[in-house]
């Protein structure tokens, strides 16, 4: 196909989502730097300089386009592990992830004392998460009935993996949320994976989407690793919830091209054949090839590009490793009241 006929269509298919070049490429921009951190994240936990840590290779089209729908001064966003391309996208600089990795004392996700990749952001409208499954969902619902209340005008946006689906909360967080028509936008992940559960044994109707007929509001699923697709999808949902309609959930088929955290092995439950296959679907080269075809990229300012991301995540690397730890008598801090 001559390179115009691709520009041509990759046009249209930018008028019709609502972004427009730039957007493109913020957006292709936030997707490298999430990649970037992740990577390097699972590196730095294998040479023992951080604890944990939760890749999100294969998610990030989903999560930055969906975050980039979002008011980001206004809106609320409720969080999980997975959530790290939303988190940059809310406002979170990479030194501030790179604190919360090393449990510095200047990490605002929680001084030093939370699991890294465990986000909550008071500053950033980033709700504070845990590591138990599904809990988020009901606590969203709680934030959007306050936002509410308030009159404030503000959407918020839960994110979830189609494990937590199989949790009561999810059944809580979605009728309290239909019954009260509330301007909350339910975001679901579905990498097809609760940790080593595969979706057919998690639910004998695997499209999460269909579930939200029964709480009375839409459910839409579209291609996770289409950032064009998902903003679109995301950017009417928000527009539904903010006009007063209620309540969405969006079910975005994504892929973990890596185990389900530092502390998994998947091989133990997944086929290198598999996981070659899924390589082969990483929206990253996807859409920055899509990029190249409609001239918003060459391939020097691309290297440029990578090479930027590159440098910004070694530097905040030995920012947060040199920051100072929280000193020991901060431990009880926000444990007790005074």
């Amino acid at each position: 196909m001559p390179a115009n006929d691709g520009a041509h269509r990759f046009s249209d298919c930018l008028s019709e989502s609502g972004l427009d070049g730039a957007d493109a490429q913020r957006v292709y921009r936030y997707m490298l730097l999430a990649r970037a951190i992740s990577e390097k994240s699972w590196l730095l936990t294998r040479q023992g300089r951080v604890l944990f840590s939760m890749p999100c290779d294969g998610q990030e089209a989903a999560d930055v386009a969906s975050a980039y729908a979002l008011d980001t001064a206004n809106d609320f966003i409720v969080p999980y592990a997975r959530s790290l391309g939303a988190m940059l996208v809310k406002g979170m600089t990479t030194q501030e992830v790179m604190l919360n990795m090393f449990g510095k004392a200047a990490d605002p996700n929680g001084g030093g004392r939370q699991m890294p990749m465990h986000w909550g952001y008071k500053q950033l409208g980033i709700i504070s998460m845990g590591s138990s499954v599904g809990t988020t969902l009901p606590r969203a619902s709680g934030v959007a009935l306050a936002s509410k209340l308030k009159g404030q005008n503000a959407v918020t946006m839960v994110y979830f993996g189609e494990g937590s689906a199989s949790e009561g909360d999810f059944h809580e967080g979605l009728a309290f949320a239909g019954v009260h028509r509330l301007p909350v936008v339910f975001f679901c992940n579905n990498n097809g994976w609760a940790t080593s559960v595969p979706v057919n044994l998690q639910s004998a109707e695997p499209q999460i989407a269909k579930r939200a007929e029964g709480y009375g509001f839409p459910g839409i699923t579209v291609d996770g690793l289409d950032p064009l697709a998902v903003y679109q999808a995301v950017r009417e949902t928000v527009a539904r919830a903010r006009s007063g309609d209620g309540p969405s959930l969006v079910e975005a088929t994504t892929i973990r091209m890596m185990p389900h955290s530092s502390s998994d092995d998947h091989l133990r439950y997944r086929t290198p054949e598999e996981l070659a296959a899924e390589r082969e679907l990483d929206p990253l080269p996807r859409f920055r090839d899509i990029l190249l075809s409609a001239e918003l990229l060459d391939g020097e300012s691309e290297q440029a590009l990578r090479d930027a991301v590159d440098q910004e995540v070694e530097s905040a690397i030995e920012f947060a490793d040199a920051a100072p730890s929280p000193p020991p008598e901060s431990a009880l801090n926000g444990v007790y009241a005074p």
